[in-house]
């Protein structure tokens, strides 16, 4: 049991490469998921992105729209859309 778990943390822990719309975000460089994550929603912080009555939906700017593909999502439909532009 022990391996499976060190197996989940490695996929976790394994650099991925963004797109270019994701990249106008995070940078270039690879990045483990979990960092890809906390820098956009450091990004989504920053710009003051998230639905004022409702913190759960993030309102996509320019730089998000191309990524989610709609106007707005929210934080649980996030990673779906950001695993998408990782490889």
């Amino acid at each position: 049991m022990a391996k499976e778990a060190s197996k989940k943390m490695d996929a976790l822990q394994k650099p991925l490469t963004p797109s270019a719309q994701l990249a106008e975000i995070v940078g270039k460089d690879p990045l483990p998921r979990g960092q890809v994550v906390s820098k956009v929603w450091d990004y989504i912080r920053k710009h003051n992105l998230q639905k004022p009555t409702d913190k759960r939906v993030i309102v996509a700017d320019a730089k998000l729209k191309p990524i989610f593909g709609k106007d707005e999502c929210t934080m649980f439909e996030m990673n779906k859309f950001l695993a998408q532009h990782l490889k």
